[in-house]
Protein backbone atom coordinates (compact mmCIF):
# COMPACT_ATOMS: atom_id res chain seq x y z
CA UNK A 1 0.00 0.00 0.00
CA UNK A 2 1.10 3.56 -0.64
CA UNK A 3 -0.11 6.67 1.14
CA UNK A 4 -0.08 10.32 0.21
CA UNK A 5 1.55 12.07 3.15
CA UNK A 6 2.34 15.67 4.00
CA UNK A 7 6.01 16.08 3.07
CA UNK A 8 6.50 19.68 4.12
CA UNK A 9 4.76 22.98 4.57
CA UNK A 10 5.37 26.67 5.00
CA UNK A 11 3.02 27.55 7.83
CA UNK A 12 1.14 30.87 8.14
CA UNK A 13 2.98 32.80 5.43
CA UNK A 14 1.75 36.23 4.39
CA UNK A 15 0.81 36.87 0.75
CA UNK A 16 3.14 39.64 -0.44
CA UNK A 17 1.74 40.20 -3.92
CA UNK A 18 -0.62 39.15 -6.69
CA UNK A 19 0.07 39.04 -10.44
CA UNK A 20 -2.96 38.11 -12.52
CA UNK A 21 -1.22 38.33 -15.91
CA UNK A 22 0.92 35.23 -15.47
CA UNK A 23 0.48 31.59 -16.47
CA UNK A 24 -0.03 30.51 -12.89
CA UNK A 25 2.02 29.53 -9.87
CA UNK A 26 3.18 30.78 -6.50
CA UNK A 27 6.53 32.62 -6.40
CA UNK A 28 8.29 31.84 -3.12
CA UNK A 29 11.52 33.17 -1.66
CA UNK A 30 14.13 30.44 -2.34
CA UNK A 31 15.18 30.53 1.32
CA UNK A 32 11.69 29.30 2.25
CA UNK A 33 11.63 26.71 -0.55
CA UNK A 34 14.97 25.27 0.59
CA UNK A 35 13.91 25.16 4.24
CA UNK A 36 10.70 23.33 3.27
CA UNK A 37 12.43 21.05 0.74
CA UNK A 38 10.12 22.22 -2.06
CA UNK A 39 11.60 22.32 -5.56
CA UNK A 40 10.78 24.83 -8.31
CA UNK A 41 8.02 23.27 -10.39
CA UNK A 42 6.83 21.02 -7.56
CA UNK A 43 3.08 20.78 -7.04
CA UNK A 44 1.85 22.51 -3.92
CA UNK A 45 -1.51 23.07 -2.30
CA UNK A 46 -2.22 26.57 -1.03
CA UNK A 47 -4.65 26.98 1.86
CA UNK A 48 -5.93 30.50 2.51
CA UNK A 49 -6.76 30.99 6.18
CA UNK A 50 -8.57 34.27 5.51
CA UNK A 51 -11.21 33.01 3.09
CA UNK A 52 -11.02 29.21 3.16
CA UNK A 53 -9.87 28.85 -0.47
CA UNK A 54 -7.81 25.74 -1.22
CA UNK A 55 -6.09 25.33 -4.58
CA UNK A 56 -3.30 23.43 -6.27
CA UNK A 57 -0.54 25.11 -8.24
CA UNK A 58 3.25 24.81 -8.51
CA UNK A 59 6.12 26.61 -6.84
CA UNK A 60 8.52 28.90 -8.69
CA UNK A 61 11.56 30.79 -7.49
CA UNK A 62 10.81 34.20 -6.06
CA UNK A 63 13.33 36.83 -5.04
CA UNK A 64 15.87 35.51 -2.52
CA UNK A 65 15.87 37.14 0.90
CA UNK A 66 12.66 39.12 0.36
CA UNK A 67 10.11 36.82 2.01
CA UNK A 68 8.24 36.83 -1.29
CA UNK A 69 5.02 34.81 -1.39
CA UNK A 70 3.29 35.97 -4.57
CA UNK A 71 0.28 34.32 -6.14
CA UNK A 72 0.24 34.42 -9.94
CA UNK A 73 -2.32 33.77 -12.66
CA UNK A 74 -5.73 32.42 -11.62
CA UNK A 75 -4.50 31.95 -8.03
CA UNK A 76 -4.22 35.75 -7.77
CA UNK A 77 -8.03 35.86 -7.68
CA UNK A 78 -8.17 33.60 -4.61
CA UNK A 79 -6.40 35.85 -2.10
CA UNK A 80 -5.59 39.41 -1.16
CA UNK A 81 -2.20 40.85 -0.33
CA UNK A 82 -1.74 40.32 3.40
CA UNK A 83 -3.79 37.09 3.57
CA UNK A 84 -2.30 34.29 5.66
CA UNK A 85 -1.67 31.03 3.78
CA UNK A 86 -0.20 27.59 4.23
CA UNK A 87 1.80 26.11 1.35
CA UNK A 88 1.84 22.30 1.55
CA UNK A 89 3.71 19.68 -0.47
CA UNK A 90 2.94 15.97 -0.39
CA UNK A 91 4.81 12.72 -1.11
CA UNK A 92 3.69 9.24 -2.04
CA UNK A 93 5.24 6.86 0.50
CA UNK A 94 5.20 3.12 1.01
CA UNK A 95 3.21 2.08 4.07
CA UNK A 96 6.30 1.35 6.20
CA UNK A 97 7.89 4.70 5.20
CA UNK A 98 4.66 6.56 5.92
CA UNK A 99 4.48 5.20 9.46
CA UNK A 100 7.93 6.59 10.29
CA UNK A 101 7.66 9.81 8.27
CA UNK A 102 7.71 13.22 9.94
CA UNK A 103 6.77 16.24 7.86
CA UNK A 104 9.02 19.30 7.78
CA UNK A 105 7.16 22.39 9.02
CA UNK A 106 8.64 25.82 8.33
CA UNK A 107 7.13 28.45 10.61
CA UNK A 108 7.46 32.09 9.63
CA UNK A 109 6.75 35.52 11.09
CA UNK A 110 4.58 38.28 9.55
CA UNK A 111 7.39 39.15 7.09
CA UNK A 112 7.87 35.50 6.04
CA UNK A 113 11.16 35.17 7.89
CA UNK A 114 11.83 31.69 9.27
CA UNK A 115 11.25 31.45 13.01
CA UNK A 116 11.44 27.68 13.39
CA UNK A 117 11.77 24.47 11.38
CA UNK A 118 10.34 21.37 13.04
CA UNK A 119 9.49 17.78 12.14
CA UNK A 120 5.97 16.62 12.97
Amino acid sequence: MQRIMLKSKIHRATVTGLELDYEGSVAIDPILLEAADILPGEQVQVLNLNNGERFITYAILGKRGTGQMMLNGPAARLAYKGDIIIVAAYALLADDEAKAHKARVVKVDAKNRITKVVRK
